[in-house]
């Protein structure tokens, strides 16, 4: 059924038909932007607290990724700016994307039309980046009116943040693909809480054990925050084009994934 999707529709009009997705979750939320919206404050609630905060007991500057000497809350922004490109896309892509599938069958619905599983895929993906990136707006904004932009690469920062997100946006999404019930979402918060704490987000890489430092090296939030930091605070570096092709390389093979589990559970 794939194949034949694919030789009635030529890939532009499936780019067309996932971005009527876009168009659908925009209207639904048209009436709930609150609750959209909502989601800028707990990375910013993190910077007041913990960046500002805990920062003014801190006597000892850190070094940014160029070696120059930043203060905490300067040091600790960049990571809080990819935490919440990757809060924003993953519970979007989780929580929502599992009601629409189990409950309210939202895509057994849509697939009556000339859209197929992978253009709900594509959309939904699309759409969780998209949040994530407007959280990022938000955070960055706020971030230069504290003075926390030391560098004008902070500029790429934004496609940086949709990166972030569309990374998360498929992780979450595939693995959405695998619960069964809500009990199951225990594990997205498993998940992400020790990739918020443990993503060198609010200390230095070198303080963890050597050990750990390869765990925490492995994860894709570090690899989201160290670029993030490269960029705001200066020192970009060929290093940031290895972390920005381990999220690309992740998204993409989650992306490939969620298609087919989708095509397995929408068309048995």
């Amino acid at each position: 059924m794939t194949t034949i999707t694919a030789r009635v529709f030529p890939p532009a009009i499936g780019s067309r038909r996932a971005a009527r997705m876009i168009e659908r979750n925009a209207m639904v939320y048209r009436r709930t932007w609150l609750i959209l919206v909502s989601g800028v404050f707990e990375p910013l609630f993190y910077l007041l607290s913990i960046g500002v905060g805990i920062g003014k007991l801190l006597t000892q500057d850190l070094h940014a990724p160029n070696g120059d000497l930043v203060t905490y809350t300067a040091f600790v922004a960049p990571a809080l700016l990819a935490s919440s490109a990757m809060n924003g896309a993953v519970f979007d892509a989780t929580f929502n994307m599992f009601f629409k599938l189990k409950y309210a069958k939202t895509y057994d619905a849509i697939l009556a039309t000339p859209v197929s599983v992978r253009d709900v895929a594509l959309g939904e993906i699309a759409w969780a980046l998209l949040r994530g990136a407007l959280y990022a707006v938000a955070f960055l904004c706020v971030m230069a009116a504290m003075g926390l932009v030391h560098s004008w690469w902070a500029l790429a920062a934004l496609p940086t943040a949709t990166l972030i997100g569309f990374t998360f946006a498929a992780l979450g999404m595939a693995g959405t693909s695998y619960m069964r019930g809500w009990q199951d979402f225990q594990y997205v918060t498993l998940g992400v809480l020790p990739l918020f704490l443990f993503s060198a987000t609010f200390y230095p890489l070198d303080r963890y054990p050597g050990w750990m430092q390869l765990v925490v090296e492995a994860t894709p939030l570090y690899h989201g925050v160290a670029l993030m930091r490269s960029l705001i605070l200066g020192g970009v570096g060929i290093s940031d084009l290895g972390h920005a092709a381990y999220l690309l390389v992740l998204g993409l093979v989650c992306a490939v994934v969620t298609g087919r589990r989708l095509e397995r559970l929408l068309l048995r």
